[in-house]
């Protein structure tokens, strides 16, 4: 009787683990279910959801610091046709993007339209000097006007520099070269960045992503129009992927991911790099590809963007982006900072400049399964283009054409540690539990089923050779 007692209860309890054992493998495809539903209704772009609040309001302080190139050797440049020599200063620091985005509004297509607000606060505690820090620069107007007037009209331009006294450098304060200053040649205001205060990056239309999460962030128009018109192609013209700020959840690190920047006029993709630790959260970090800006000999993608053979060696030279079809044919080349994964001849026209991997390239540290960029630093580098001249004086002794660094920017952002404990705590905690409570139910019920199992057969083995057990 004691015999049977023990083989029912060894029975019994292999019964009771393998059910146990068996609710926690249905509980993993039912919680993974469960898991993605709340993730995807939470990236829904919709009042209510987290990541409506994250998309109407940047959660993290956003910062652009900018790199000034100042020229050591500006009379022996001028004087003797030297290679110019510039020392990078800075940071000097704002804090941009801290307005919400306005204007709002839901459309019936599950796309939401918004402006958004630019603006810039100098930070001097981020800063290695006041804004009133002065460098010696290129000049912007003299540039611009040799760029921008035809070259039979060049002897005008030789007048305005003369009667205004101005020449291929200038010596401006911070302030000044970024947000404007009237130039004595023009008798206007010009500036790297402006205007830029109370204006706005156009008017975006994103998708909501609630009827195709897939979708959700991706913008479907810039200003009006489904595709760019600053480059005579059709592929060059696309506007691809979401802002940067978010994608869509489950990101898989084997995909690149898309986005469109208004800084440099185009789309461009990010490739995955590594996973690393974010405040105890897992992202994974995807960086602008060696090959965004390569040649077209090298990225045959790349040869819709090259628009003068003249100043790109015949479209062979790596490294910029010749962007003044949408900067009002302003001479302005897009760079990564010290002209990282450029043609040597670059560095080689003007010296002083020490590209480095760790410092100059962008990337994005996306949290996978909601696709949040919970970090970020954009970095890039605007350079201006001039040339020789046999008419205006301040140009004759150059030798070639120069593309000409004048700053570099690093938009940067990262979550604090309120945000990384609330995320932790709403979001990434309740799965662990779930998980947690997969793998114990799943555990123990093997666990008890083997042991049972087990027992069970020396049970029976002890039996059929007579001994008592």
């Amino acid at each position: 009787m004691s015999c049977c007692n023990r083989r029912c209860g060894l029975i019994a309890g292999a019964v009771f683990g393998a059910v146990v054992a068996i609710l926690g493998g249905i509980l993993i495809p039912l919680g993974n279910i469960i898991i993605t539903g709340t993730v995807e209704k939470e990236a829904v772009i919709e009042p209510g959801t987290t990541a409506h609040d994250n998309w109407v309001s940047a959660g993290a302080a956003v910062y652009r610091q900018f790199w000034f190139f100042d020229v050591g050797n500006p009379i022996e440049v001028l004087d003797y046709g030297a290679d110019p020599v510039v020392v990078e200063k800075g940071p000097y620091t704002y804090r941009t993007r801290y307005l919400p985005k306005t204007n709002i509004t839901y459309n019936s297509n599950n796309t939401a339209s918004f402006l958004l607000p630019l603006g810039a606060i100098f930070e001097p505690s981020m800063s290695v000097g006041p804004e009133e820090d002065k460098v010696t620069a290129l000049n912007l107007a003299v540039v611009g006007a040799y760029a921008m007037i035809p070259t039979v009209l060049h002897g005008q331009v030789e007048k305005l520099i003369k009667s205004s006294n101005s020449s291929l450098f200038q010596r401006r304060t911070v302030k000044e070269l970024l947000w404007g200053y009237t130039d004595p040649m023009l008798k206007s205001s010009i500036g790297l960045f402006a205007p830029y205060n109370d204006t706005f990056d156009g008017l975006y239309n994103v998708f909501t992503g609630k009827d195709d999460i897939t979708k959700v962030g991706k913008i479907d128009r810039w200003r009006g129009e489904t595709k760019l018109s600053f480059w005579d192609d059709v592929y060059c013209n696309m506007i691809n992927g979401t802002d940067g700020s978010s994608f869509a959840p489950f990101v898989d690190k084997n995909k690149p991911l898309y986005f469109f920047s208004s800084d440099i006029c185009r789309s461009v993709s990010a490739g995955f790099e590594q996973s690393l630790d974010l405040k105890g959260i897992e992202v994974y970090r995807f960086t602008l590809q060696p090959d965004t800006l390569a040649s077209p000999t090298i990225n045959p993608d790349n040869r819709c963007y090259c628009r003068d053979p003249k100043t790109t060696r015949n479209c062979t030279m790596a490294g910029v982006l010749d962007i003044s079809s949408c900067q009002d044919r302003k001479p302005i080349f897009i760079s990564l900072p010290h002209f990282l994964h450029g043609s040597p001849e670059l560095r080689e026209t003007v010296r002083g400049l020490y590209p480095d991997e760790e410092h100059h390239v962008t990337y994005m540290d996306v949290e996978p399964m909601t696709g949040f960029t919970l970090r970020f630093a954009k970095r890039i580098q605007v350079n201006m283009m001039y040339g020789p001249s046999k008419i205006i004086t301040v140009l004759k002794k150059v030798k070639d054409y120069t593309i000409f660094p004048v700053v570099w920017m690093n938009e940067t952002a990262s979550l604090d540690d309120e945000t990384a404990d609330m995320f932790k705590k709403e979001l990434i905690s309740r799965i662990t539990i779930l998980e947690l409570i997969q793998k114990a139910l799943l555990g123990v019920g093997l666990s008890i089923f083997v042991a049972c199992l087990l027992s069970f057969v020396v049970l029976e083995k002890c039996s059929r050779h007579g001994k008592i057990v």
